[in-house]
């Protein structure tokens, strides 16, 4: 059906097929492939020969590790703040585009999996890693805050693991995703290409496998009694001094994390994942996470941790704020209601 550089969508059988196809890029998100994404969700959602779609990802490398975010960071420097906005808008709408579909979305999430990609592979119906599977929200680390719907899954986490994972930007494997909610099933990734075939031949996700256990362990189980704990603090301040109190390696890196990454963005991750936890289904959490995004380039940290991580990669960010420094009118301004300027996701 469509055949752009960056995005293969196609019909195979019974199957509708979307392949990110920017390997080299790590299948990065654009505007354009967000776009190309959810133009083929619509054509394909009322045709009879698609009984059922398969998301992949180009490479072995990743799924899609993330959005292309320099051409934000560019355009931020020139004093616009609309180019931003636009693209989470309409990226935000593709995510709830595939959350909400009717027809089962199968994705095949290998490699990186990280921000946008979640937003593509984790809220289909059947989402399937293996043993290279990487996920993570690492938006605090970038001056952003976990979005493309990743404060829903994140609030649904066991305990409080969902603000561990959302404010350390933490990779996980394959046992932990599934653990988490970021994933539902575990499959040899040598196995993949037949089970494509297989979605395409029948139109059934019925033949996908189930029970197979991961190899690898995951970690996050064994270090609930930690998460719990220290996460349950009211503020990321009250999180660093329960972790300060606290023996062992993995509160000292975790404090560590918390030093590093942006103040703003954890103050303001910790409270969207609980006001997306009083109402956890994909629209509040992209509409809550749209008040942030928003203003991330012109208000916030975003532009300062693209050019240390991503353009200059000195990897030595300076943030506006820190946890001293940050009041509660900062944190509260960037997560007022979307101004009328502005239509949230889901308007037209």
């Amino acid at each position: 059906m469509t055949d752009l550089p960056t995005i293969i969508a196609r019909k195979e059988g019974r199957a509708g097929w979307i392949t990110l196809n920017r390997p080299k890029a790590l299948n990065a998100l654009d505007y354009e492939m967000s776009m190309g994404i959810e133009n083929a969700l619509l054509a394909w959602r009322d045709d009879p020969e698609v009984a059922v779609v398969i998301i992949d990802g180009a490479g072995e490398r990743a799924f899609c590790a993330g959005g292309d975010i320099a051409k934000i960071y560019h355009m931020g420097l020139q004093g616009d703040f609309t180019t931003g906005p636009t693209f989470w808008r309409e990226e935000y709408r593709m995510n709830a585009t595939v959350a909400e579909y009717r027809k089962p979305i199968v994705a095949f999430m290998q490699g990186f999996v990280m921000g946008g990609g979640v937003g593509v592979g984790s809220h289909a119906a059947h989402r399937i890693v293996g043993d290279t599977t990487q996920i993570a929200m690492p938006e605090t680390g970038i001056g952003l805050i976990p979005d493309v719907g990743g404060t829903m899954i994140l609030a649904k986490a066991p305990g409080r693991v969902g603000e561990y994972l959302g404010v350390t930007g933490t990779r996980i494997g394959a046992a932990d995703a599934i653990y988490t909610g970021f994933a539902d099933l575990y499959v040899p990734e040598a196995e993949w290409e037949a089970l494509k075939l297989a979605l395409c031949e029948t139109g059934d996700p019925g033949v996908l496998p189930k029970g197979i256990v991961p190899p690898k362990a995951g970690y996050l189980h064994d270090q609930r009694p930690v998460i719990d704990a220290a996460f349950a603090g009211a503020t990321v301040p009250e999180i660093m001094q329960a972790l300060a109190g606290m023996e062992g390696d993995f509160a000292a890196d975790t404090l560590a994390i918390l030093r590093r990454n942006s103040a703003l963005s954890e103050e303001a991750t910790l409270r969207l994942i609980r006001m997306t936890r009083q109402s956890p289904d994909i629209r509040t959490a992209l509409e809550n996470e749209f008040r942030f995004t928003l203003r991330a380039a012109k208000d916030g940290d975003f532009l300062e941790g693209i050019r240390a991580q991503i353009i200059d990669k000195d990897r030595n960010p300076r943030w506006k704020y820190t946890h001293e420094t940050l009041s509660e009118a900062v944190v509260a301004a960037m997560l007022e209601p979307v101004p009328g300027e502005w239509k949230i996701p889901f308007e037209d």
